[in-house]
């Protein structure tokens, strides 16, 4: 938030719009926060200025994004979560409450996971294991998270979603069924992980509040026929 200085030398306050475009004192909790998407989402809230708390399941990835936002100025802390687990989903939610006192403004429910399997090789565990992750996790976190977004009185809730659900994709039938990146992860290479979480970022600023209830497709132009997969 940019701060202005007048004639006589005194610090102006931020005007309207400023307000608008900054997430200045504002909190955020993002799942998978140490790669793709989920990554380049910290950093774009971090940049403007909203203290974050990221999950991962690797301790030692985990401890090496930490420390390479901490050098960089960003307010992020992280712990330790599977997101498959249901008593570590508590966990997490009780870490988020502690650190920021009890409000949390914005849920990016971004981790995901997914195998490229046919339909007809799939297997029960596969599904537990990717709906748990997929849509269980986020459901429940959701849950979790209410008490401390009512309590913030401006949060907001993003999911990164799935192009799936409006087009056929070979060999993810289950990942369809639950949500789906279209972005280059390790997964499927299509659009740039920056270009989805600068999205994420519009919808969590105060400009973007009367955005609510919407599917936005980031994809290129894919759903659309507009891309063609290189």
């Amino acid at each position: 938030m940019s701060t202005t200085i007048n004639m006589a030398g005194q610090e102006e306050p931020p005007t309207s719009r400023d307000a608008r475009w900054s997430l200045k004192g504002m909190t955020a909790l993002v799942t998978g926060g140490t790669r793709g998407i989920g990554y380049a989402t910290v950093e774009e809230l971090a940049g403007f200025g909203a203290a974050i708390h990221t999950c991962s399941r690797n301790q030692k990835e985990l401890n090496e994004r930490l420390q390479e936002w901490e050098g960089k100025g960003y307010k992020v802390s992280g712990s330790v979560c599977d997101l498959t687990s249901r008593e570590q989903r508590v966990e997490l939610m009780r870490t988020v409450s502690s650190a920021f006192h009890g409000k949390l403004d914005l849920l990016i429910n971004n981790a995901a996971s997914t195998l490229v399997k046919s339909a007809t090789q799939h297997t029960l565990e596969d599904y537990s294991s990717i709906m748990g992750t997929n849509f269980e996790s986020p459901y429940h976190l959701c849950q979790l998270a209410h008490p401390l977004l009512k309590a913030s009185g401006r949060a907001s809730i993003v999911f990164i979603s799935s192009v799936a659900g409006s087009m056929a994709l070979p060999a993810v039938s289950i990942y369809a069924a639950s949500k789906e990146l279209m972005v280059r992860t390790p997964l499927r290479p299509i659009a740039e992980p920056s270009e989805i979480s600068s999205v994420v970022a519009f919808l969590c600023l105060p400009a973007a509040s009367y955005v609510t209830g919407q599917v936005i497709v980031v994809d290129a132009g894919y759903t659309a026929g507009g891309f063609k997969h290189p």
